[in-house]
Formats: C-alpha cells, structure tokens, sequence
C-alpha cells in the first residue's frame, strides 16, 4: 500500500437506462448490478468496491430517476435523491446516442442544490459520432458547473481508466472501509436474487413489465459435494404474467433457471441446483408490508 491512501464514496446518478449498471459492472470487474435494456432495472443502492494499493471507492449505483406511478416508484427516487448528501462525488450519466431528455433537467436542478462535485459523464461514446460527442458537451457545460466531463463507453470500457484517475484526484485520505477484496457489500441472498430477476428480464421481453421481484426462500449446502441448492419465489402482480414466465410447458422457467443457475455459479465458485417457484401477489408494488417484505424497507431512507 503506498503512504498516502484515499478513500470516498460515489454516486452513480441519471435517467433510467443509460448504463449506470453497466458502468459499475464495468469499474469493478464482476456483475454485482444487474442490466437489461428495460428502464428501472435497479430498484435499491447497490454498493460496489474498487481497491487499488492507493485507493478504495465505493460506489452506489442509483434506480433511474423518473416519474414515479407507484410506491416502490416512489422508493426508488428517494433512494437514488437521497444519496447525493451522502457521497463524495457524483457521477451524472447520460446517454449519448439518445441525448437530452426531460428526466436530465430533473436531475440536473437537483443537483444544483448539492455542493458534492459533479462528474458529467457521456456514456455510449461507440455508437456516436465526434461532432455529435462535441454538440453533447456544447449542450450539457452550462446546464451545471460540471468538475470533469468525460466521454466514455461503460460497455466497452473506453475512457474507463482515466475515469477512475480523474475519481481519485477528488477524493481525501481515508482509511480503507471494506477488506482489499471485497467487492460489494450486499448479502450473496440479494445478489443471486438479481441475478434470477436479470434472466426474467431479459427472456420475458416487454410481456413482463417490473411488476416482478424475487425472494429467496433457502439456501442449503450439502457438505460432501459442496453443491448449494437454493429455493426461490418468483412474485408478480398478474395470473397472466405468471402464465408468461412459466411458459408452454414450463419451457420458459426452466431456461430463467438454466441461465440465472450458470450466473450464480459464476458468483459463488460452486455447482448449483436452482429451484423456482412463480407466485402471484396482485398490486405488490403499492402495499407497503409486501415492499419491506421483499427488501424495499423505506424506513432506512
């Protein structure tokens, strides 16, 4: 470890769907964040750890800030508000390739009332051309009296680098929060839990909207094979959405479960038997006692 050691917290802000998640999976080398191309994929902070012998940040990646339509809509623009009082720096995220939206002014007159620094940065710079890379930053530099403005691409890691560079010339000397390798903080239950949504997400398509959450019921290790078996519910508002995700003959649950299964396998270095169950819990997302029982506790925002 070198003499001087830094060491911050930062939020990663912006509107739904501009690769926030895509960002921290990016920073910290493994999926601890789950992404899709569906807006509010992330519905609490998800912490990640990113240690080098210099220094260690920790980030809180944001749900996508929007109009909420329901209470866990509500939840999860408190959440992603109410960090920017809690960090060292924020990084506001936008999207190149579908610029300027009306979720960006929202933001952007939020943070004119926090003194945190702000980094600007312009993600999907690969899919966009120069001259409409300088129209964005011609646009965006008045808007807020940006710290940095750092073009880059969280999926292709561009920029990347120099980014976390930038990250530590903002932060103080601190002392190192988390052991050098640990890389979130959430409990391995949550993790795999969004790692079986991911899979719904992403094989359900636009005929499954957010109205899905997942609940661990058990984990079980059996000691001389090492093998886990884990039990999981996965709830939604609808008969037919539970229709959708079971599919014709169960086929579409089996492959949610044969994807999610090699995902956590990944996370936890063991074989895994997944066992699935999909329940129906009409109007969840706007009943408070469901919320806190599929971890959206409000009290602690």
């Amino acid at each position: 470890m070198s003499d001087t050691f830094k060491s911050g917290f930062v939020a990663i802000v912006g509107r739904p769907n501009v690769g926030k998640s895509t960002l921290l999976n990016q920073i910290i080398g493994q999926k601890i964040a789950i992404m899709s191309d569906k807006a509010q994929t992330t519905r609490n902070k998800v912490q990640g750890v990113y240690t080098e012998d210099d220094a260690q940040v920790v980030f809180i990646d944001t749900p996508g800030i929007h109009k909420p339509k329901h209470k866990l809509g509500d939840f999860m623009v408190k959440v992603a508000l109410n960090t920017f009082r809690e960090v060292d720096l924020i990084y506001f995220v936008i999207d190149a390739e579908s610029g300027f939206g009306r979720g960006d002014e929202f933001i952007i007159e939020k943070l004119k009332n926090v003194e945190t620094p702000v980094f600007l940065l312009i993600n999907k710079i690969d899919l966009v051309s120069k001259e409409r890379l300088v129209e964005l930053i011609e646009q965006y530099k008045d808007l807020l009296d940006f710290a940095e403005i750092i073009p880059i691409s969280a999926l292709e890691g561009e920029e990347v680098p120099n980014l976390l560079a930038e990250t530590k010339n903002y932060l103080d000397e601190g002392p190192m929060y988390y052991p050098k390798d640990q890389i979130t903080d959430h409990p391995e239950r949550f993790i795999i839990s969004e790692l079986i949504r991911e899979q719904v997400l992403q094989l359900t398509r636009e005929e499954v909207p957010h109205s899905v959450a997942v609940v661990i019921e058990g984990i079980e290790k059996n000691p001389k094979t090492e093998k886990l078996t884990i039990m999981a519910t996965i709830i939604v508002e609808r008969s037919t959405q539970k229709g959708i995700i079971i599919g014709k003959q169960g086929q579409m649950l089996k492959q949610i479960g044969m994807r999610a299964r090699k995902e956590i396998e990944l996370l936890m270095g063991s074989k895994v038997f997944l066992e699935l169950w999909v329940k129906v819990q009409k109007n969840w997302r706007d009943k408070e006692h469901y919320l806190q029982d599929y971890g959206f506790n409000q009290e602690e925002y």
